[in-house]
């Protein structure tokens, strides 16, 4: 059975609500997306393959941490015959997201399903352009602009009604 699991990693600092990182990765066929993968035979749980998808693709730092069912925001159906799609948030501190960025060219999948990863601009230039409003004009994978948008507006970093003006610009 085929599911592809995206996950976001976000770090809110509690001191300060509007400091929040969200990682994102740069992926082989050059679109930005989220840490993923597909069940395999050994996984007995959603949450196993979404820690099997983070420890391949993030390296040994994502080892100190686990994806649980919580985490997960939302699911669809996709286009193909058994597709869902998952997409969870987890709150790592500081210290184990630079520790995810330190260990994630030493994993299984860098230089082959992930080049990089990518700190997602979330913030706005006095200019009005660069910063944030850049940074979604990239290519993404699937819904995951959406889905970072809407996981953002949730957790009250970006304004209400974003995520569904970019749904209608891109459509």
């Amino acid at each position: 059975m085929a599911l592809p699991l995206p996950v976001a990693l976000l770090l809110g600092v509690p001191a300060n609500p509007s400091f929040l990182l969200s990682q994102m990765q740069m992926r082989f066929d050059g679109r930005l997306g989220f840490p993923g993968g597909f069940v395999d035979s050994q996984d007995s749980s959603l949450e196993d393959v979404l820690n099997r998808g983070l420890l391949e693709q993030l390296g040994e730092a994502a080892a100190d941490f686990r994806v649980e069912r919580p985490d997960c925001r939302s699911s669809y159906a996709g286009s193909g015959p058994r597709i869902v799609a998952h997409f969870c948030a987890k709150s790592l501190t500081l210290e184990q997201l630079s520790a995810v960025e330190s260990s994630a060219t030493g994993a299984k999948d860098h230089g082959l399903e992930v080049l990089g990863l990518v700190r997602v601009s979330l913030y706005t230039l006095r200019d009005g352009v660069g910063g944030r409003p850049i940074f979604l004009e990239n290519c993404f994978i699937g819904a995951s602009r959406e889905q970072l948008l809407d996981t953002l507006q949730d957790l009250g970093v970006v304004e209400a009604g974003l995520s569904q003006a970019f749904r209608s610009q891109f459509v």
